[in-house]
């Protein structure tokens, strides 16, 4: 009688995963005890969690393990996405304590949802077998359905529950199946056996694994948002909250990222000739279609929505260059990206009233006057998503089209930097009306919102320090990317 060997349990492994968790369930039991204004506390207990979690992830800094028949592994390149998950998570947390109160969504699920959604985000970086990985991507995916659509009084979030929802089916559908031929063709979901066939196999010599190297790209594409694959994401960003839009701007992007580069950087390394190509025509459709419709938008979260897209093409242009180049500029501008996107979501947020979104660019008009402060928060965050100098912005989209050059790719490095050019012109836009058209816009008074200001604060100083002193970090997320073996 054959014995099933028992797996190699390591509850150290999944100790990032436990705390988050554990701090989700706690905020649902807490909840039951708490009413209207009350709740804030329900944010302190989650931001708690997560800095107990990002303390977790840095003490385990210097462990490299797997464990559970090696479907999880503790190394660089998953605590550094527990760390950025932490970040963005614990300051959407802070945003929704204010922006919670101004638009009347009083309820506790919230939070909890929050957290849910960062325990997906986690697997899925740290996930090294892919049905585990498709687990945190469900995982993440239901969390952020549910809070799109937690604005219930609002048609628009309804709609943007059910259009996420959709997107959200095709992505696991094409997963699923592609997890399937690899399946079928390798004998094993775990992405170091998957490797090693492929290594046995050749690398075109197995039709299934290559088609299922297509539909997982498929299913890649939807998450992270990318041409042809975007429509609709748009339409969710507009509906959802704002709060809960500047999450998936930030937090589902980076996840998805988190798992395409571990599993084809990696994993499907051998393969990169087959698909470098097709990613090179992605990148340079997702940059171009993303920030020439951002030009048409009068939505400022339907033009943060295509300017996201493009930040998605910007970071395929790192994919394209590979591991050895581009590996560790993706790691990097996922960082910049995650401050200064959350930050101009902060800003939409702060001029939002109760009843009234204010959500078009005229809403931004002769706010640069009136409140100087926020205005400034607005300079600091556009011009970073323009990549201008010396912000962050500018230093991500250096090292991924430097990592590009080296690679051999000038090609696809120039069409990055004339979109670069393009995107300009309507990240200006807004400060051109904030500062030279004239406005009467009333927002609640910012002194009122101390958790929001915390966030513009946070964002905006990581914007410029980041820009300024950008190598230790870099080489931070370089070793993050040689941990991968």
């Amino acid at each position: 009688m054959t014995m099933i060997p028992a797996p190699d349990i390591s509850w150290i492994a999944i100790l990032p995963l436990l705390l988050v968790t554990g701090t989700a369930i706690l905020i649902m039991l807490v909840d039951l005890w708490m009413q209207g204004p009350e709740r804030d506390a329900l944010g302190w207990i989650g931001l708690a969690g997560l800095l107990a979690t990002a303390l977790a992830a840095i003490a385990l800094w210097k462990t490299h393990m797997s464990a559970f028949s090696g479907a999880v592994a503790i190394d660089a390149y998953g605590l550094f996405f527990t760390l950025l998950f932490c970040a963005g998570s614990g300051l959407t947390l802070l945003m929704s304590m204010s922006y919670l109160e101004v638009t009347d969504i009083r309820t506790g699920d919230y939070y909890s949802l929050v957290l849910f959604a960062t325990v997906g985000m986690l697997l899925m970086a740290t996930a090294t077998d892919l049905i585990l990985l498709f687990l945190g991507l469900e995982v993440m995916s239901l969390a952020v359905y549910a809070l799109s659509g937690i604005w219930r009084e609002q048609q628009r979030s309804n709609e943007a529950a059910l259009k996420y929802f959709l997107l959200g089916a095709f992505a696991s559908g094409f997963l699923l199946f592609g997890i399937a031929l690899l399946y079928g063709a390798t004998g094993s979901t775990t992405l170091g056996s998957i490797a090693a066939a492929i290594g046995r196999l050749g690398t075109t010599e197995n039709t299934l694994v290559t088609a299922g190297m297509a539909l997982l790209l498929v299913g890649f594409g939807f998450k992270v948002a990318a041409v042809p694959f975007h429509l609709w994401t748009p339409d969710v960003y507009e509906g959802a909250p704002t709060s809960v839009t500047a999450l998936m701007a930030v937090g589902v992007k980076a996840a998805a990222f988190a798992a395409f580069a571990r599993v084809f950087l990696h994993t499907l390394a051998t393969l990169s000739p087959d698909w470098s190509a097709i990613l090179w025509v992605l990148a340079a459709l997702t940059m171009t279609v993303g920030n020439v419709t951002a030009l048409l938008q009068q939505n400022i979260k339907r033009m943060l929505a295509y300017s996201s897209i493009a930040h998605a093409g910007y970071l395929l242009v790192g994919m394209v260059a590979g591991r050895q180049f581009g590996g560790a500029a993706i790691l990097f501008y996922l960082i910049g990206y995650t401050l200064m996107t959350l930050g101009a979501f902060a800003v939409v947020a702060a001029i939002g009233r109760r009843g009234e979104a204010n959500e078009t660019l005229d809403d931004f008009a002769g706010l640069g006057f009136r409140y100087p402060s926020l205005s400034l928060a607005m300079i600091v965050f556009m011009l970073s998503l323009a990549g201008i100098p010396p912000l962050v912005g500018f230093v991500g989209k250096f090292y991924i089209f430097s990592a590009a050059v080296r690679a051999g790719y000038v090609g696809l490095a120039v069409i990055g930097v004339l979109n670069s050019v393009i995107s300009v012109y309507y990240y200006v836009g807004v400060l051109v009306r904030m500062y030279m058209t004239e406005g009467a816009l009333e927002i609640p008074v910012l002194s009122d919102r101390p958790y929001l200001v915390a966030t513009l604060l946070l964002t905006a100083t990581g914007t410029v320090l980041l820009g300024l002193f950008p190598s230790s970090l870099y080489e931070l997320a370089r070793q993050s990317v040689l941990s991968l073996g």
